[in-house]
């Protein structure tokens, strides 16, 4: 009875605001349609434990290649996994910055690698291509490899990714191979699988690198079609031959895979050269890394060398290492050369020499040109999704959160990349509006159907009996 009562009170309640059942009813629409919203978002993250990661990089592999040429194999990955059709890379786009970035989640500033050539004034050191193995260079970072090892019963591989034949903080990967371009990808491929599938403790991170299509790039340009076209092939069957391994070994099912890049490719061209020699002498400066970001160290006053240089080319950038754009993180290092060439697009910097290749990067890292794309497939991925863009220091956050390691402190953005992973919740603005606006039509018609109610019911009636209080029986005339 007492029951009873209580239903009928909200129903006839002149305010749904003061009816108990009503706000009830009200709060279980919202609650059931909000965790259908996050069953739906989240999708199933349940994979067996621990996660493994492989990432890929395959060099200078511009992103638009992937709309102008035909990636059969690629294709099919990203199908069953997830597509970043723009992946903005860090300035200066070059090898060595950007692959460290990938595996850091640093700007180049912050880890310590800035460009392919660097002098240390104070130790007198050099870095090159072929002079990188001292850990002096890479130790302004703490790279995944490292911190996955760090975790027990847990150990991490690499074939040929830059800095992994490297002691950084007295740590190599567990499993590695010296960086050797002589060594075919079917080696570096039967390495990284036979160690992914048979080491104790299990290889839980594992990294690849393979030098083309950037060599090609280099030679040809990327506007040589025929020539790219190639190099290409042979790339996406790199690619066909890393899944069927997969397969055949039984780790596609349960083995995350990255497939990305450290930067694009320009055309260059004989046209399009500037010639440092026509506008200052070499006895004033020293030349520490030349195109197409140029790092000039002066042996003279360094006002007068940049005077010198800031009209030397309409389509060259000078900057005093202060005024170097925000935009770049290219400021705070000591590695950083005190003045800055920047190339436009397309065009070479050089001392009175002719043009030695065709294509070139590191350029300016907001051209298109420059940008490299991210594919991904495994138990962490979604399937079937594309994202137009992110940032290349975000790749280290996820791949972190992926392994479930603590990320070192980094500039990456884990929420940049969680429409990628499958536990994640994911929701774009014009969703989450739309949801909104879902829920208040809901919830204003339950509101209106409830009034309605009430007042159908509360209504006078014809012919009704007068009920009288239990102590009003006295006449009305005495």
């Amino acid at each position: 009875m007492q029951q009873h009562n209580y239903l009928r009170l909200c129903v006839l309640s002149r305010s749904p605001d003061h009816c108990p059942c009503c706000i009830s009813t009200m709060t279980f629409f919202a609650l059931l349609m909000f965790s259908g919203l996050m069953t739906g978002c989240t999708g199933n993250s349940s994979y067996s434990l621990p996660p493994r990661l492989l990432l890929v990089s395959f060099d200078g592999f511009r992103a638009d290649y992937l709309q102008n040429y035909e990636f059969p194999h690629l294709q099919n990955f990203i199908k069953e996994g997830v597509l970043v059709e723009h992946v903005k890379n860090v300035f200066i786009t070059k090898t060595f910055p950007n692959h460290y970035s990938i595996v850091t989640g640093l700007y180049e500033e912050s880890h310590g690698i800035i460009a392919n050539s660097m002098y240390d004034s104070v130790t007198k050191k050099h870095f090159s291509d072929f002079n990188d193995k001292d850990p002096f260079w890479w130790n302004e970072a703490i790279p995944i490899w490292v911190t996955n090892q760090l975790q027990e019963n847990r150990s991490s591989a690499a074939a040929m990714w830059p800095g992994t034949d490297v002691a950084i903080y007295n740590a190599t990967p567990s499993y590695f191979m010296n960086y050797s371009p002589s060594v075919t990808f079917k080696e570096r491929l039967n390495n990284i699988t036979t160690w992914l599938s048979t080491s104790s403790p299990p290889v839980t991170f594992a990294t690849l690198y393979w030098e083309e299509p950037d060599a090609s790039g280099h030679k040809y340009g990327p506007e040589d079609k025929e020539s790219m076209r190639r190099v290409l092939k042979e790339v996406d069957d790199h690619i066909g031959d890393l899944v069927q391994k997969l397969k055949m070994l039984g780790l596609w099912e349960s083995l995350n895979v990255i497939i990305t890049s450290d930067h694009g490719m320009a055309q260059c061209s004989e046209s399009r050269l500037i010639n440092l020699d026509l506008c200052i002498s070499r006895s004033d400066y020293s030349l520490i890394d030349l195109t197409p970001v140029a790092a000039i160290l002066p042996k003279i006053n360094i006002t007068e060398v940049y005077d010198k240089l800031k009209n030397c080319s309409p389509h060259l950038n000078v900057y005093l290492k202060e005024d170097i754009p925000n935009r770049f993180h290219y400021q705070h290092n000591d590695r950083i050369q005190p003045i800055i060439l920047v190339a436009d697009e397309g065009w070479t910097i050089v001392q009175n020499k002719s043009l030695s290749k065709l294509g070139d990067h590191g350029y300016d890292n907001s051209l298109p040109a420059m940008h490299p794309f991210l594919a991904a497939h495994g138990p962490a991925f979604h399937r079937g999704y594309k994202q137009s863009t992110m940032n290349i220091v975000d790749i280290y956050p996820m791949m972190c959160h992926i392994l479930g390691l603590k990320p070192q402190p980094n500039n990456g953005t884990l929420g940049h990349t969680k429409c990628l992973l499958v536990d994640q919740w994911c929701i774009h603005l014009p969703e989450a509006i739309g949801i909104v606006i879902g829920a208040l039509l809901v919830l204003t018609t339950l509101t209106c159907l409830i009034i309605f109610m009430q007042n159908r019911l509360s209504a006078p009636r014809p012919f009704s009996r007068l009920q009288l209080q239990d102590d009003d029986d006295d006449p009305l005339i005495e």
